[in-house]
């Protein structure tokens, strides 16, 4: 008998014929003798309604009230699952965050999980019951409900199988594993069997969807084996009630890992911006007085370059946001003009950050050589390039997107089986 948290997505319970699908998943698992809980989105769609809901209501929302409304869409699932559960002669009861409770920060719509007390889920277990759990919500210091922001589910899933010492976290969604790239785009993409914490971290941050990158750090932080999974796979077929080996994607530690490829996948991020501050004086103080300010806007800088005059006397300071940000950004750069020192802002939309991501990258050389050279051969232009242990990330004009993921998914094998 083992311990498990199941995750099903928005369009996992996207109707009752899905949510019912989604029981058989649970039930095979009750069947199989194990402890199960399970952790729902809203249904596909209904988070945004909710939304659009409260922006209608009140451009200028109390941010309170807004999580009182949006957290009800996963409300309404758990309780509906529960319901499917024990049409099925399972013995399940739905939770909200508060009463389990989850406890978290008081930044309401985007809140951090600070503890979780597992006690009475854990008691349930004893008694057979399954525990339906509403993802996305907590409990504040205000004691009021707070969400954890879009994607919040798979943390709350993570962070609940570290809180009752899961043996693995199943996170079921619309697509059958993480992918060596975007099959959209590159149809020789493959399944990956296993993947590191730490590549996993990267490719959710720098473009890949399939899982929320606090999740992800969760999931290191507190060693939980994570599986991504299909729900719309028939629950009975073979192999889905394998623990050891079911089919999907094992997010784990690295040590798990036999054989490591150098490459493991490609990700990219569309809508990146690129601002440049030309001729900014070059003295102790200037970083912080360009970037504190974008910070305490809550703008989100990524990949950051600085060219030093040949008098060591001015810098270029160029940097990327996002597409949806540069107005803003300007904005507060402008109103930091006379502190920050420089002549002319400078700035570029529609741009796409490709990223090569690798824990293999650490013991080999020649790596960004590889990848420098196969884009050169292909025309396309280099705009700017930041690495680290274990990824290159490259940022391109958006035209060649595609066809840059295409080439440097080839270029490291990754196209073949």
């Amino acid at each position: 008998m083992a311990r498990i948290v199941m995750k099903f997505g928005g369009t996992s319970v996207a109707d009752m014929d899905r949510i019912r699908n989604v029981a058989r998943h649970v039930k095979r698992e009750v069947d199989a003798g194990h402890e199960v809980a399970v952790v729902v989105s809203a249904m596909s769609g209904k988070t945004n309604e909710l939304v659009a809901w409260t922006r209608d209501a009140s451009p200028m929302h109390d941010a309170r009230e807004y999580d009182a409304v949006v957290a009800s869409g996963e409300q309404v699932t758990s309780g509906l699952l529960a319901i499917a559960l024990q049409n099925i002669g399972i013995n399940a009861r739905s939770w909200q965050g508060w009463q389990i409770p989850i406890k978290t920060d008081n930044a309401h719509g985007a809140a951090r999980i600070l503890d979780i007390d597992g006690t009475e889920l854990i008691r349930r277990f004893g008694e057979g019951q399954v525990a339906v759990v509403s993802g996305f919500q907590g409990l504040g210091p205000d004691n009021r409900i707070a969400t954890l922001g879009r994607g919040g589910s798979d943390t709350s899933a993570v962070a609940i199988a570290a809180a009752i010492k899961a043996d693995r976290c199943d996170i079921y969604t619309d697509v059958d594993g993480v992918y060596t790239t975007d099959p959209r785009i590159e149809p020789k993409a493959r399944r990956m069997k296993k993947i590191a914490f730490e590549e996993m971290l990267e490719m959710a941050s720098l473009g890949a969807k399939v899982l929320q990158v606090r999740s992800v750090e969760l999931a290191m932080v507190f060693k939980v084996r994570t599986f991504v999974r299909s729900s719309f796979e028939d629950p009975d077929a073979p192999g889905m009630g394998d623990f050891l080996n079911p089919p999907g994607t094992l997010i784990c530690d690295e040590e798990e890992i036999v054989e490591q490829e150098v490459v493991t996948g490609i990700a990219y991020a569309k809508d990146e911006a690129q601002i440049s501050l030309r001729r900014v004086a070059d003295r102790p103080g200037v970083s912080a007085a360009i970037f504190g300010p974008l910070a305490e806007a809550h703008i989100n800088v990524d990949m950051i370059v600085q060219n030093i005059s040949e008098d060591g006397s001015k810098t270029d300071m160029t940097f990327t946001v996002p597409s949806g940000d540069v107005e803003k950004a300007l904005k507060v750069l402008e109103g930091a003009k006379e502190k920050v020192g420089f002549d002319v802002i400078q700035n570029e939309s529609g741009l796409v950050k490709v990223s090569v991501i690798g824990i293999g990258m650490r013991s080999h050389a020649g790596v960004a050589a590889s990848a420098f050279r196969a884009l050169a051969e292909k025309g396309i232009n280099i705009k700017a390039i930041t690495t680290s242990e274990i990824k290159i990330s490259i940022l391109i004009d958006g035209a060649y997107a595609e066809l840059a993921v295409r080439t440097l998914h080839s270029v490291y094998g990754l196209d073949k089986s």
